[in-house]
């Protein structure tokens, strides 16, 4: 327990007064007499001292003595740059004081804390940092508190990159990896609450309108290009792949690991705010020299950055129509959550990642209706264990599968957004014509049916576009199951049987033919990268209006299934030799 090693250390009274300046330097006059508004004034201000520095010493005294311990040795631990003992602070004390005494509140006033350990530098932007990711996360953040926390986030990240040599602190890459992570959730909540308008108050939309640099998409990725250029990340991922010199690519900035780390996370995180924009071409190319073969890749370190990372390139292949490579990528990071599922268990990204595992089995059970492809047995029947009868539908294919892949879609892809900031001035003018000749208080009076918003806008839109593509090959499963039953059938034959026209049934098959050819990832530098191949087991060729079908049938692995089978039985035995 952390208590073990500070306690002592802290023990007794804490002295809680408070430095406040003083107000200094009255203006003098000619005759060297101040007048009467000045003593009063100078008496206001004293007053107002007074009250604050009360106001603090009742904060203070209001944190539990268990949490006083706590900061305080988290402040020391911080300015000694004990790495190991940050570590452990941030990962497991910090949360697991969060669920037993905070699981409904929130953390200390940062104001308090700050007079607590007499310190307002970057300890204190750190702590509003963790301060407000816990607002975020157990309770729901007011409009006050979304801009203090960019203003926060503004305040560290200017810290950081204006500074004429590299800081001097030392963070553990899972606060690094959640700082940037963090970062890019609040811009995506701000987006999505700063378009629905409905039943905002009048003040709130006043507030909105005049804070329109706050959470700007522009901001956003300015901060995140400006920490890839700050670390010279690209350079040094380049040279890792290409070889040269390291030292002289990282540069003094990106020598240090904090520099390195916020530079190398800044480029997932440059992936997952262009995949939120619905730019997947972008998306991918911001992952430059980033291998995701490499199970010895800095995204390794942090497994919530290895799942987010594969998350969002396996969704950006999906919709770009490389439904193989979307495949390959879902099914080799479900395969390692599941090896890994145990020691995940007490991390505070676990429910992150399980999260994320689900959505990716949904994405991953429509890839491989789309485009048969194998995967690891343990994946497979994880997805038949959860989305069996979904599974089955998709395969089935015809106008049912449809509503299936909505669902699906709807269920796991990411929340979208728009750059674009609503038209305030308009929405309040239809805000004072709704209310015109009403008596509201600027609390009461919201935005009520004229100003309805859909929050599933950009997911319809962007499942529209997908669904399109679904439409064109929604005959394929159908035509696949008669195919594989021949070697060569006339085309009337094969249209009776689907009752359809000879000529509809052609057109099929030339869309068939067409959408399995794909462009496949075949190693190199760029995700983009790729060559077109046939993704099917199943070739065909018409000549004389006969279809002439060829399959290529893949041998089961049987070292591998008697190998898999038998580490089974050894457990089995194992376990009932344990019991007996």
């Amino acid at each position: 327990m952390y208590q073990d090693n500070f306690e002592d250390e802290f023990a007794g009274d804490i002295d809680v007064d408070v430095v406040v300046e003083s107000y200094t330097g009255a203006d003098e006059y000619e005759d060297g007499e101040i007048t009467k508004e000045m003593e009063d004034m100078h008496a206001q201000m004293a007053l107002m001292q007074q009250k604050h520095q009360e106001q603090i010493r009742e904060g203070i005294e209001s944190i539990p003595d268990h949490i006083r311990d706590f900061l305080l040795y988290f402040h020391r631990t911080f300015t000694q740059r004990n790495s190991s003992k940050i570590a452990m602070i941030y990962e497991y004390q910090f949360n697991k004081l969060s669920e037993k005494t905070y699981p409904k509140s929130a953390w200390p006033d940062p104001r308090y804390v700050s007079a607590l350990v007499n310190d307002a530098g970057i300890f204190l932007t750190l702590y509003r940092e963790m301060y407000y990711r816990h607002i975020y996360s157990k309770l729901q953040p007011t409009i006050e508190d979304r801009i203090l926390s960019f203003e926060n986030y503004c305040e560290l990240f200017n810290y950081i990159l204006n500074s004429e040599t590299p800081v001097n602190i030392e963070l553990p890459n899972k606060w690094l990896w959640d700082i940037i992570d963090e970062f890019i959730y609040q811009f995506q909540t701000f987006c999505l609450y700063r378009n629905n308008v409905s039943k905002k108050t009048e003040r709130e939309i006043e507030t909105l309108k005049t804070s329109t640099g706050i959470w700007n998409t522009i901001s956003v990725l300015n901060v995140l290009y400006s920490l890839v250029a700050k670390s010279n990340i690209t350079k040094q991922l380049y040279v890792g792949v290409h070889g040269g010199d390291l030292a002289e690519a990282a540069g003094e900035y990106g020598s240090c690991q904090l520099y390195k780390m916020l530079g190398y996370f800044s480029l997932i995180g440059l992936l997952r705010v262009h995949c939120l924009l619905g730019d997947y071409t972008l998306a991918l190319q911001s992952l430059e020299n980033i291998d995701l073969g490499n199970h010895r890749a800095l995204y390794t370190r942090v497994p919530a950055c290895h799942v987010t990372l594969y998350y969002y390139v396996g969704f950006s292949y999906l919709m770009m129509r490389r439904y193989s490579d979307a495949t390959r990528v879902f099914g080799t990071i479900l395969n390692f959550v599941s090896r890994t599922r145990q020691y995940q268990v007490k991390s505070f990204h676990f429910d992150v990642i399980n999260k994320k595992a689900d959505q990716m089995y949904a994405l991953l059970a429509m890839c491989m209706a789309l485009s048969p492809s194998r995967v690891d047995e343990q994946t497979h029947n994880t997805l038949r264990e959860k989305y069996g009868e979904q599974y089955n539908r998709l395969q089935r294919g015809g106008e049912e599968s449809l509503a299936t892949f909505q669902e699906l879609f709807m269920h796991a892809c990411p929340k979208f957004i728009s750059p674009n900031i609503p038209n305030y001035d308009a929405i309040l003018a239809e805000l004072s014509k709704e209310y015109d000749g009403k008596t509201y208080s600027d609390d009461d009076r919201q935005a009520q049916t004229s100003l309805s918003y859909n929050k599933l806008e950009l997911q319809n839109y962007q499942m529209k576009i997908f669904l399109h593509e679904v439409s064109l090959q929604i005959v394929v499963p159908t035509l696949r199951s008669f195919l594989k039953m021949y070697t060569s059938m006339k085309l009337e034959k094969l249209a009776s049987f689907l009752d359809i026209l000879p000529a509809e049934l052609h057109n099929q098959l030339l869309v068939y033919k067409m959408r399995s050819l794909q462009l496949k990832f075949n190693g190199g530098s760029s995700l983009l990268d790729g060559e077109s191949t046939i993704s099917t087991d199943l070739g065909f060729a018409i000549d004389n209006d006969v279809v002439y079908i060829a399959e290529n049938k893949v041998g089961r692995r049987y070292a591998d299934w008697f190998i898999r089978n038998n580490t089974k039985l050894m457990e089995l035995v194992s376990a009932m030799e344990s019991k007996a």
